[in-house]
């Protein structure tokens, strides 16, 4: 199904006439409490937009990823945190494409009507960072089920999720051609889970992100949780990170636009020696190189999930989209803190939240240094770095 623009200002206004019954008080404490925002995802949840990517024999939308992107961007817009629920989106990447049959009639109504969540995607390693192939969970098959040691970290939303994907070693790094084979995917019940082999600890951060580390000793899951074939796993998340690094793309888009506008209305009512500071070009050109920069990621953005929504090639597209958008949304959301001045350190602005949340997007779901490293070798054709 393809969406045409006029579809998509439809949507961006369903999300932003929702968004606006949870004021910027909701998300300050939220933030101030380090509190899920159950209620907003409960919201998100019953208007269908969680489940606009999965396909309406089971339950959902079936929309491309350019909605979901205009659903996220958004939400960010309206000075929300989607982060809180993003995964459910960007999971779906590897959920559409390599789950079975029997796993999708199985797991895709619940999460449509908002019975299962689906939040939390459990990858990165304290010892492997994003290094993925040097992941040191393992899965071993035992009968009709894998029993499976090690431990995660970052596993954001893991408290709130009733399902999880897993990603674990099949085979040892030494025992495959190539290192990123030997890699699994499973899908995890948490709820079952939970004591019996798997225990979650909260990791309080700078910012309201709801972000775990996972510990697993002998947790057990059933074989039929695997998805798709044994040790083909690393290509299989590769459609998840694809469609995480363009939904963050178009999150950080929504803040930078968030930023762009709340700066422009501060500095048209802020008056200092008797005129209004936007008068001043010295306050003016960071706001309009700020606006330049969100529309050439937003331009990115929108090519990378074309690309992806076509079934083609789009990883140098989708990493460029994720680091433009970061990078537009950081010099935004510095911007915007230095037209406010002082007045931008107080919370009831919004603004000392909002750029804290938005500088995550520099380091995760993949740091800056390997977005370049990415190009350089796949794009450019340069010797590999590391």
């Amino acid at each position: 199904m393809s969406v045409r623009e006029h579809d998509l200002r439809e949507i961006r206004d369903a999300v932003a006439k929702l968004c606006a019954t949870f004021p910027m008080e909701y998300w300050r404490e939220t933030d101030r409490e380090r509190r899920y925002p159950t209620e907003f995802v409960r919201a998100l949840t019953q208007a269908g937009w969680l489940s606009c990517l999965i396909p309406e024999e089971y339950g959902g939308a079936g929309l491309p990823l350019a909605a979901a992107a205009a659903v996220l961007e958004e939400i960010q817009k309206s000075g929300a945190n989607g982060a809180a629920c993003h995964a459910q989106m960007y999971t779906m990447g590897t959920v559409l494409r390599h789950c079975s049959e029997a796993q999708k009639k199985k797991y895709l109504p619940k999460i449509a009507k908002g019975e299962l969540r689906l939040q939390a995607f459990g990858i990165t390693e304290p010892s492997a960072g994003t290094d993925t192939s040097s992941i040191r969970t393992t899965a071993v098959r035992k009968g009709d089920r894998y029993v499976v040691n090690g431990q995660k970290v970052w596993t954001s939303r893991a408290e709130h999720s009733d399902i999880m994907l897993l990603l674990a070693r099949t085979a040892s790094r030494e025992d495959v051609q190539k290192k990123t084979d030997g890699m699994s995917v499973f899908i995890v019940d948490m709820k079952v889970a939970l004591g019996k082999g798997l225990t979650i600890r909260p990791i309080r951060t700078m910012i309201n992100h709801a972000t775990t580390e996972i510990f697993i000793d002998n947790l057990e899951v059933p074989a039929e949780n695997l998805v798709g074939e044994e040790g083909k796993g690393f290509r299989y998340i590769l459609d998840g990170m694809n469609a995480e690094r363009i939904l963050i793309g178009a999150e950080c888009v929504g803040d930078a636009r968030w930023f762009i506008a709340k700066a422009s209305a501060y500095a048209t009512e802020r008056k200092v020696f008797g005129r209004p500071i936007g008068q001043n070009q010295g306050v003016q050109f960071p706001i309009a190189r700020a606006y330049m920069a969100a529309e050439a990621a937003a331009l990115m953005v929108e090519r990378a999930a074309v690309l992806y929504d076509a079934g083609k090639p789009c990883g140098p597209e989708s990493n460029m989209a994720k680091q433009l958008a970061a990078e537009a949304s950081w010099q935004a959301g510095d911007m915007c803190l230095q037209t406010h001045g002082g007045f931008g350190f107080a919370e009831e602005y919004d603004v000392e939240r909002k750029f804290r949340e938005t500088r995550l997007y520099q380091i995760a779901p993949i740091s800056t240094n390997l977005v370049l490293c990415y190009l350089a070798e796949h794009v450019l054709g340069l010797p590999r770095s590391y």
